[in-house]
């Protein structure tokens, strides 16, 4: 099978790379990334000598090139998003370009040539749920997006509904939890942590590490994808979570026990605008349906994503010294 991945050089979209060589060695991947801070051609390194890998450095907002790559493959996954919510607070301009505009390019060109297409989104298009309380996201839940990034994923979903019902495109969608493991951008939390204990720097921590986030390894999030393209029903929305919910505090503090290292690296600061308080998914649609079943559970997966940051600081190093200051999600 011919895939066409967009974002592929990013975190999530890197490794499901990685994911389908190992289980389908004999597929044909074409990776069209933009390369902005969020992709980094390191991640993808190891397949540049593959003649069944192609990277084509590019933008989904380019009709031209999207039309051109998508009339050979036989499935669009759609990784391409400015995915900072940070930075969309600061500069929503770009994530509207990329996320709505680049979109709606990728389902032109996906319904043009009748194409399998799958979106991947995020559980932030739901908003979030109050502290203690024990409701979940569902896919009927209603969007009540927060902040700029969240908004344009949700255009974005919107926009795939639409091409299904309108144009008959085989799209699906998955909506996941905060992913952790290898190649993840030292921005995010538990690179971050891992990343500045290791350099005996301070922790930025929102809001005293109250909120609540529900984690699955990417590996096990990439699974839930591959499952869905191969199983999933047309124009409909799967959500992929890890059933491990944690405040962030709870999560600094395991890895810094995992390094030995104390409390005292922790800076608590200023909570950002909009800032979600919980997120939490109930995956039972796609465990019912599609017989989904997850590899990690969190300590397991926290153990090896600290060691792979441990021993790939070469890969991570460069990312810490161009980075703008930034706090965590």
């Amino acid at each position: 099978m011919k895939y066409l991945i967009t974002g592929g050089a990013g975190f999530i979209g890197s490794n499901f790379i990685h994911y389908l060589f190992e289980h389908y060695p004999d597929c044909e991947v074409t990776n069209l990334d933009k390369l902005t801070y969020a992709g980094n051609p390191e991640n993808v390194k190891k397949f540049e000598k593959n003649p069944q890998y192609k990277f084509v450095k590019g933008d989904i907002a380019d009709m031209q090139l999207v039309d051109q790559l998508t009339s050979s493959v036989d499935f669009i996954v759609n990784f391409a998003a400015e995915t900072h919510v940070d930075r969309s607070i600061t500069g929503p301009a770009e994530f509207i370009q990329t996320n709505v505009v680049g979109m709606q390019v990728l389902l032109d060109a996906a319904a043009r040539h009748k194409k399998r297409f799958h979106h991947i989104s995020t559980d932030e298009v739901f908003g979030d749920l109050p502290l203690g309380t024990g409701g979940k996201f569902t896919e009927r839940s209603a969007y009540f997006p927060s902040s700029p990034y969240s908004a344009s994923k949700a255009a974005a979903d919107h926009l795939v509904h639409a091409y299904s019902r309108t144009y008959g495109l085989d799209a699906t969608i998955t909506n996941c939890s905060n992913n952790y493991g290898p190649y993840q951008n030292p921005e995010k939390l538990i690179p971050k942590t891992i990343t500045h204990a290791l350099l005996g720097k301070k922790i930025p921590v929102y809001a005293q590490g109250r909120n609540v986030r529900d984690w699955i390894h990417v590996k096990d999030h990439c699974k839930a994808i591959d499952t869905v393209l191969q199983a999933g029903r047309t124009g409909e929305t799967y959500l992929v979570g890890g059933n491990c919910e944690k405040p962030n505090l709870e999560v600094v503090d395991m890895i810094l026990k995992m390094l030995g290292k104390d409390d005292s690296l922790i800076e608590l600061v200023p909570d950002r605008p909009g800032h979600d308080l919980r997120y939490a998914i109930d995956s039972s649609k796609i465990e019912r349906e599609l017989a989904f079943t997850r590899n990690y559970d969190f300590d397991k997966g926290l153990i090896e994503t600290v060691e792979w940051y441990k021993q790939n600081q070469a890969w991570w190093q460069p990312l810490i010294e161009k980075q703008e200051p930034q706090t965590t999600v």
